[in-house]
């Protein structure tokens, strides 16, 4: 395996192969028959920002087509609402509770790493690539992969310089390293697993934070008004727990600098759908160069963002709480041999932690008992739901910054603790779906609560 140079910003990183890694050498028939994967990570985008999802405003047509023509899972979550934890559950099909990376700093053991979906199809013959954001601890394994364009670090910035002292936009960087790769190893015998992980639509952090978007998408969306999310406004902020109110609220200092006011909210909503259509023009130049290689049908493409976002819902910005803007997320299977008869609107409730497994079974690779996740293909073939509700859990940073909390998502009832505080809040989500009446100490859900508490410890203990 020959090293590479790649450019991300400044900086020049030249790859070699991992030592003592031996891949298992499969018979040409077995390479022919399993599928190319490519596993495409957006950070904070909301369940909502797609065309497809119903967002009249918002323009993605290539991930539109996609869905339209693959496997659309309506109703996908992440177990935990913050990059490095979500992230770390993706790569090994576990929650926090068993993976333990509740941090930014915190690495993947050895013994961890070697479970982790890019590792296993490695040694089972596949090439792995990983372009942009890789987001678990501050080690990450670079020279395990046979293509690495990452920012090792923490969050990368939005403008980047090439070698050439030129200014790119972070999306247009992955877009340019995807096609060095499909060039690389797109022809080859062997099968490839190719990550890519965009900053996009993350804010870039500062005080105030700000979106930057690329030159082309400035003007886009002007002249529309984006209507107020049903949930944002003052009478919302009041009805958050009392312990949200804290001067040090991180989620509530952040609204202040992106949607504290009507101005600052329609420019940075916009900002917000402009960096999501530069992803998905990405997406079209992707599938593209797919066909112009010749490798369109036989190369599985899995569509997923990080965590759900809080637009000014609650009079919050940002994810970490159990509120649905927060931890749903979009998520698309592009399965170029699924069966024209089967339907491709998914309703079962996807998790991250099953983007491992299904990677995983669509290789023709066994999944390790040690993850917690199902292979969604099977669930989209099967047509039967695999789980109705599942355990929430975000421990990072507490109170009064990001308090801690847990919980019961899934169902007509959503269930959350905060457990600093020990205060409870259940949502009847039939009759109100935006989550404004906490009705935990209403006696008639007394019912409800006492049977979702205990399906709550059910849950936490099955997470371990």
């Amino acid at each position: 395996m020959k090293g590479i140079k790649t450019i991300i910003g400044v900086a020049f990183l030249t790859l070699v192969s991992p030592v003592g890694t031996v891949c298992a050498q499969l018979p040409k028939a077995g390479n022919q028959a399993r599928p190319n994967i490519i596993f495409l990570l957006t950070d904070d985008q909301r369940a909502d920002a797609l065309g497809v999802m119903g967002n009249p405003i918002i323009q993605t047509p290539h991930l539109d087509e996609m869905a339209r023509n693959g496997y659309l899972f309506r109703n996908a979550y992440v177990t935990t609402s913050i990059c490095a934890v979500s992230r770390a559950s993706v790569l090994s099909g576990q929650y926090m509770s068993r993976h333990q990376i509740s941090d930014f700093g915190t690495n993947f053991s050895e013994t961890a790493l070697a479970d982790t979906y890019p590792m296993l199809l490695q040694k089972a013959g596949y090439h792995i690539g990983f372009i942009g954001k890789y987001g678990v601890g501050n080690q990450p394994p670079s020279d395990r992969f046979d293509f690495w364009s990452c920012w090792d670090r923490g969050q990368p910035p939005y403008w980047l310089e090439d070698g050439a002292g030129r200014k790119v936009h972070q999306t247009d960087s992955v877009s340019h390293d995807i096609m060095r790769f499909l060039d690389e190893y797109g022809t080859k015998e062997a099968p490839f697993c190719l990550s890519v992980s965009f900053k996009a639509p993350h804010e870039l952090d500062g005080d105030p934070p700000v979106y930057q978007v690329q030159e082309r998408f400035e003007n886009l969306y002007e002249g529309i008004v984006i209507p107020p999310q049903p949930n944002g406004g003052e009478e919302a902020w009041e009805r958050t727990p009392p312990f949200f109110h804290d001067s040090k609220s991180i989620a509530r200092k952040r609204w202040e600098g992106l949607f504290g006011t009507p101005e600052l909210y329609q420019t940075n909503v916009k900002n917000y759908y402009r960096l999501i259509t530069g992803v998905d023009e990405v997406v079209g130049r992707l599938r593209e160069k797919l066909s112009e290689l010749g490798i369109d049908d036989r190369t599985v493409i899995i569509y997923m963002g990080d965590n759900g976002f809080c637009l000014g819902n609650h009079g919050l910005e940002g994810k970490w709480f159990g509120y649905e803007e927060s931890v749903r997320v979009p998520l698309i299977i592009y399965d170029p041999q699924k069966p024209t008869s089967r339907q491709g609107d998914i309703p079962d409730i996807a998790l991250n932690i099953d983007i491992a497994p299904t990677v995983l079974a669509y290789a023709q690779v066994s999944i390790p008992p040690s993850m917690q996740g199902v292979n969604l293909r099977q669930t989209a073939l099967d047509k039967r739901s695999t789980r109705s509700a599942f355990f929430y859990e975000h421990t990072f940073a507490g109170s009064p910054r990001i308090p801690k909390v847990e919980g019961v998502v899934g169902g007509r009832y959503k269930y959350m603790i905060y457990t600093e505080h020990g205060y409870e809040e259940l949502f009847d989500l039939k009759k109100d779906p935006y989550e404004l009446n906490n009705v935990a100490k209403d006696e008639t859900y007394a019912r409800q609560l006492k049977k979702i508490r205990a399906r709550f410890d059910f849950l936490k203990q099955a997470a371990r």
